[in-house]
């Protein structure tokens, strides 16, 4: 068997909308973020969802409260699934944190962490995924270095290709996590 993930971003930011990257600062939804989000759990609440992860970020867990008020199903926050970390960056405008990326795929940023450590935080969470939830649907909201990270291990992109390529929002991704994950090395 296997596990059907669907993939949201956090819904808008107050951030978002001001041209700044958030990195580990909490965040906080807009006006906008906070009706999308509730969106959001209109498409997702009636698909049979096992359990909804999330990030620990404040805009993450937020949009989470919003889309599914009554915790129906189980939210479960993760830190594993939290934004890349650009230290210093972290609330610079996203021009400046855009303009490191491609150098920051093994180098962390100062005082952050890599994309790659991002994908290897996301991969043990989906290591976890993959051997408590098989046979199970969920929903998995979470930020745009995740949803690389996802990419890079489920459908074996680039992250050096997708680190500078643009974001192109959407209402879901989906992905299939195979039993066992990742498959044994010989």
């Amino acid at each position: 068997m296997a596990v059907e993930i669907t993939f949201e971003t956090h819904s808008l930011t107050e951030d978002n909308e001001n041209g700044i990257a958030t990195g580990w600062l909490p965040g906080r939804l807009s006006a906008e973020g906070r009706r999308l989000a509730a969106e959001l759990g209109v498409r997702r609440r009636n698909t049979g969802l096992a359990a909804v992860f999330v990030s620990d970020l404040q805009r993450a867990v937020e949009t989470a409260q919003i889309a599914f008020p009554d915790a129906t199903p189980a939210i479960y926050q993760e830190s594993r699934l939290r934004e890349c970390d650009y230290g210093e960056l972290n609330g610079a405008p996203v021009g400046v944190v855009a303009a490191e990326r491609a150098r920051r795929i093994d180098t962390p940023y100062p005082g952050g962490q890599s994309y790659r450590q991002v994908i290897q935080a996301t991969g043990d969470f989906l290591r976890d995924l993959s051997a408590a939830w098989d046979g199970q649907r969920v929903l998995v909201i979470s930020h745009s270095a995740n949803k690389w990270a996802f990419d890079c291990l489920l459908t074996g992109a680039s992250i050096e290709t997708l680190v500078d390529a643009p974001f192109n929002w959407q209402e879901g991704w989906h992905y299939t996590l195979p039993k066992n994950w990742p498959a044994p090395t010989a």
